[in-house]
């Protein structure tokens, strides 16, 4: 007799691929380095309006 008949291939069927698919995303989201520059997060600030234009300026002499 097969088990699909009693509906026991159903039960935890989903879990595996859930897993897996989890697993994948976890690696590929793991495995990005973060390469941020100083320069690149001052840049992203001043566009986002978090510092004004003399913050900026001061702030980018200072990293050169």
């Amino acid at each position: 007799m097969n088990n699909f008949e009693h509906g026991y291939g159903m039960g935890f069927g989903w879990l595996v691929p859930l897993l897996l698919l989890g697993l994948v995303f976890y690696f590929i989201n793991s495995r990005r380095e973060d390469n941020t520059s100083a320069k690149d997060i001052l840049d992203k600030r001043y566009a986002n309006g978090e510092i004004d234009k003399k913050e900026y300026e001061e702030k980018s002499k200072q990293l050169k």
